[in-house]
């Protein structure tokens, strides 16, 4: 029963996008069997094991909420059922029908309840005392509308748009059977029916009702069907379509997991043919290309030139120029040519004088490449560096700090101009005026803040007609969030974090202050980052007690707002204009989550319905599903504490993400997680270099396929292949040592095992004439001379025997008087 309400409460499991916080269950689920139900919309479930013998019967009722509205579903399965069940099943069947088919406009509501009668009894009069006394109630925002009961004495009539929850059951029914959890059994079928205007639409036709749907069978071999006293339609006992000793139940996970992924391979490798047969070759990228600056010009004319002082190195910061006394001038260079300024003293004596060296960008190096001003004259010569001397180390070093800042001021200020130069044009914002009251959040504070001096301070974000806008007390502290530009949005109350937050992940980049993003996050402290802490504290001291009370409550209280927040602006989502941006706040999955490193520190990951997201740590993380290739998990293997993930995107021109010491044991949920939303995945034992190898991809994409795609990095793949080499290899004899054999063989004629001495001398003479060796006295005199050459005439008399005995070992006939001859062995 709770993992039925986890599910619930977490449609993602089952496949459905839907926001958790919208769903809620309306009454415990309920589950009966063993010859006690209940078919009251009060029963509860019982702490008994569910009874499943020959001709049980178990009941399932569940009841959700989305966004306030009930709904309700029940089902009867039925175990290996009898003729009686299987009778009772189907005129229950045939009834349910009829009563759906009633629930029409300018209809009585009684009617949809004396239809159901009238086929009960046409087809089973006996079971008329055990039909339930209505069909159903009106659900809605409560489950039981009182007024809308589906019974025999109500004539309200029925309009359009009104919803049913059409529940019909047969209670204690006798089976024929004695054992007592068998004996009684009860049957119950409910589905949620909205009143339109042609014919009644069932929203729980999803979950079928169909006998082939809800016959179960334990028997190892299939029965075959027993006619039973039917109705005049010759209705048979129920055959099972589902086996539950199937194999595929007894399939493991993994397996099922490994033929899934088999597939997906195949799918992947086709879809990327058509991808990559769809790209032209040696098409632009993602890449930034070299930026051009504006014209930079320090004064119009000479005129405009400050009047000559003394020959020294002067700031001009209105114009944003360094006048440098070259050949008794002054010569004016925009501060925004020089790439770097440095200081040196001749010695540490503060008397000696000190250079100060000038280094300009050269256009065409690597650090300066070409931008529009300078391939207008590739011809110019530009100057490299100048280095002066000064005896006043005063000046030298205050000229240098003012060319620094100067510097920084103006390379920040081109940057930024040319930041906004790739923006998008969005549309301008329409404020809500007169047509609603915009939605509002107060005290909220933003990521990336604002640039400037002072202190901080929060905002408020507010929902218009067409976006969000962001605004301080500030005038100049101002973001709009066009819905247009969302690609993805967040949010995530404070569970086991310190802040609830609102993230928008963009298509198009903003600017927040001097800074250009396509993240924007809006976020409030549920609770203080630090905390003094003086002295002991007590887990039962009543000032702790409050205090944690109190954050305990501003929690929720937060929460509570921001959910209200999300809620209202979904809303505001559904309306026609905003169909096509299938705009939806998305809530990231604790429980799926694993700790890694996917910049610089470590985080703790999570997977969202279309993302994976880490929304604590700047930078942030957030990485769209459908644009994920293929993820190659990394250094998996044995012993092993932590593992990579590399996530390789279909835009191949993007760099690899690469998420670094994840703890193995989260290895079996990502891969869990990865097989359910249909990603491929495949898992290697060290590191890949992976630039060369999308470069190779994008250069030569038809080799790639032939060679079969990613099936490159299928581990089990090459494992296999290696295996049936290696076998292959050992049952390969080479011929000559095929026919050296078979010659030993035929030319051996004793059953001994060991040859005589004269045999071996024969072979020794054999080996001789193939393959001519040095005798003792040549390795004895060769020797001899190394040793005089090395001048090692003294050397002891153990030494000489220690290399013979070397040099002996080398040879390939012995002394007939030396080392005795050793026993061939045959084999």
């Amino acid at each position: 029963m709770d993992e039925t309400e986890k599910l619930i409460l977490e449609p993602s499991k089952v496949g459905l996008k839907l926001n958790p916080q919208n769903v809620d269950i309306c009454y415990p689920p309920i589950f009966q069997s063993g010859g006690k139900f209940d078919l009251r919309p009060g029963a509860a479930s019982n702490d008994e094991c569910l009874y499943y013998d020959r001709a049980s019967v178990i009941i399932c009722a569940i009841g959700s909420r989305y966004h306030n509205y009930c709904s309700n579903a029940a089902r009867t399965f039925l175990i290996d059922a009898n003729s009686i069940q299987s009778k009772a099943y189907d005129v229950l069947l045939k009834a349910h029908a009829a009563a759906i088919s009633e629930l029409k406009p300018e209809s009585k509501a009684s009617a949809a309840y004396l239809a159901a009668l009238s086929v009960v009894e046409k087809d089973a009069p006996e079971l008329l005392p055990n039909l339930t006394k209505s069909t159903g109630t009106g659900i809605g925002i409560e489950f039981r509308e009182s007024g809308l009961n589906l019974n025999a004495k109500n004539d309200r009539v029925l309009k359009a748009g009104m919803v049913f929850n059409v529940s019909l059951g047969f209670h204690n029914l006798q089976s024929g059977i004695s054992n007592s959890k068998q004996q009684n059994f009860s049957l119950l079928l409910a589905d949620t029916v909205v009143v339109n205007d042609d014919k009644p639409e069932v929203l729980t036709a999803k979950v079928s009702k169909a006998v082939k749907d809800v016959a179960y069978s334990f028997n190892e071999v299939e029965e075959k069907p027993v006619k039973g006293k039917g109705p005049a339609n010759g209705t048979e006992a129920l055959i099972s379509k589902t086996n539950l000793r199937s194999d595929n139940s007894e399939k493991s996970k993994e397996e099922q997991r490994r033929h899934h992924q088999a597939e997906l391979a195949r799918q992947k490798n086709e879809e990327t043919a058509r991808r990559l047969a769809g790209d032209v070759p040696g098409s632009g990228n993602n890449r930034s290309t070299a930026k051009s600056s504006a014209d930079l010009v320090a004064y119009k004319n000479v005129n405009d030139l400050a009047p000559k002082r003394d020959l020294m190195i002067q700031v001009d910061q209105n114009n944003e120029a360094v006048l440098l006394p070259i050949y008794g001038s002054m010569v004016p260079f925009h501060v925004a040519t020089i790439r770097t300024v440095s200081v040196q003293a001749e010695s540490a004596s503060t008397n000696q004088a000190s250079y100060i060296r000038i280094i300009f960008n050269v256009p065409g190096t690597p650090f300066s490449p070409h931008d529009t001003n300078s391939l207008k004259n590739l011809g110019s010569i530009y100057l490299k560096e100048v280095s002066f001397r000064s005896k006043d180390t005063r000046h030298i070093n205050e000229v240098t700090q003012v060319i620094k800042n100067l510097r920084k001021r103006v390379v920040s200020r081109e940057n930024e101009r040319a930041e906004r130069a790739t923006l998008v044009t969005q549309e301008k914002l329409q404020l809500a005026g007169n047509k609603f009251k915009p939605l509002r959040l107060n005290d909220l504070w933003i990521r990336p803040v604002f640039g400037g001096r002072g202190r901080k301070i929060p905002g408020t974000l507010e929902a218009h007609a067409n976006g969000f806008r962001y605004s301080t007390s500030r005038q100049d502290e101002r973001v709009d969030v066009m819905y247009g530009n969302i690609k993805h949005a967040f949010f995530q109350p404070a569970e086991n974090e310190m802040i609830t937050l609102l993230h928008f992940h963009l298509h198009n980049h903003i600017m927040v202050g001097n800074k250009k993003t396509k993240d924007v996050q809006f976020y409030v402290e549920v609770m203080d980052v630090v905390q003094t802490l003086s002295g002991k504290r007590s887990a039962y001291d009543p000032d702790e007690i409050e205090e944690e009370q109190r954050e305990r409550a501003r929690k929720n209280k937060v929460n509570t707002e921001f959910r209200t927040f999300v809620i209202r602006v979904q809303d505001l989502w559904q309306q026609p204009q905003f169909e096509g941006l299938e705009l939806e706040f998305d809530q990231p999955f604790r429980d799926l989550g694993f700790h890694g490193v996917p910049y610089k520190s470590s985080a703790y990951i999570v997977p969202t319905t279309n993302c994976l997201v880490e929304l604590i740590e700047n930078p942030f993380l957030v990485v769209t599903l459908a644009e994920i290739e293929i993820v190659n998990l990394e250094r998996v293997g044995l012993g092993q504490k932590n593992f990579d993930m590399a996530i390789v995107f279909k835009d191949f021109k993007k760099d690899v993400l690469r998420i670094d010491s994840i703890p193995s044991t989260s290895l079996e949920g990502i891969k869990e997680w990865l097989d359910d939303t249909e990603i491929k995945y495949y898992e290697s034992r060290m590191n890949l270099s992976w630039k060369p190898i999308l470069k190779t991809i994008t250069e030569d994409p038809q080799s790639f396929l032939d060679n079969g795609g990613w099936e490159f990095l299928n581990l089990e793949g090459t494992d296999s292949d290696s295996e049936q080499s290696q076998e292959s290899d050992q049952g390969y004899e080479p011929s000559d040592m095929e026919s050296e054999s078979e010659s030993e063989d035929d030319s051996s004629d004793s059953a001994s095992l060991v040859e005589s001495e004269d045999d071996d001398e024969e072979d020794s003479e054999e080996v001789s004439e193939g393959e001519e060796g040095k005798t003792w006295e040549e390795l004895e005199r060769e020797a001899s001379n190394a040793d005089k050459e090395k001048g090692n005439e003294s050397d002891s008399e153990e030494e000489r025997k220690r290399r013979k005995m070397k040099a002996f070992g080398k040879g390939r006939a012995p002394p007939a008087g030396g080392i005795p001859k050793r026993s061939k062995l045959r084999r």
